[in-house]
């Protein structure tokens, strides 16, 4: 099933989400109708938040851009409780990020290029390794939603500045997308 996704001003996107065990109540459907939210909205990465669900469960897919990347062919993966344990702040790289969540905002956000996350797959095996390149960035995203936070807190407060204007017309529901959304209620 195709779920809204929430948008920014939405309080369960600025929440800190729970880890989860496998007594977690109907988790493979929830995980199914995950992946069936990112393809149609051909996104790459989709946190639990963005769906309303305040835990640590993360899909991703690159096998989308196999293309371009042909080293991503094939990947698609269930992250749950995963947390990011360690940054290696040795390299950078900036790159410009969208969001589900954030329909039509596209910033250029640094970030290191490899991260050690520790999470469990859908099976609840256990996995703790070092993640580099484009997954890193990804994986860096997608976890900060797990944190309460967004790409846009990670821009200078020039460029946060500079599109306040694109934020406040979001929570206003003013803005364009091709796929199911769920408005913040502003009072």
């Amino acid at each position: 099933m195709i779920l809204p996704i929430y948008t920014y001003g939405q309080p369960v996107l600025r929440k800190i989400a729970q880890d989860i065990d496998n007594t977690y109540p109907e988790l493979n459907t929830l995980i199914e109708d995950m992946w069936d939210t990112l393809a149609d909205s051909e996104g790459i990465g989709l946190a639990a938040p963005q769906i309303g669900r305040d835990i640590r469960l993360v899909v991703i897919d690159l096998d989308v851009l196999k293309e371009d990347m042909p080293e991503y062919e094939g990947f698609r993966k269930v992250f749950i409780n995963a947390h990011i344990e360690e940054y290696d702040n040795t390299e950078t790289a900036s790159s410009e990020e969208g969001c589900l969540s954030l329909p039509a905002i596209h910033e250029r956000v640094v970030r290191p290029t490899r991260i050690r996350v520790k999470y469990m797959d859908e099976d609840f095996n256990e996995h703790e390794e070092w993640i580099e390149g484009y997954l890193a960035r990804v994986m860096q995203h997608e976890f900060d939603h797990l944190d309460g936070k967004m790409f846009v807190d990670r821009l200078s407060p020039l460029r946060k500045q500079l599109i306040k204007s694109k934020l406040r017309a979001l929570l206003n529901g003013k803005f364009r997308c091709a796929y199911k959304v769920k408005l913040p209620h502003i009072k």
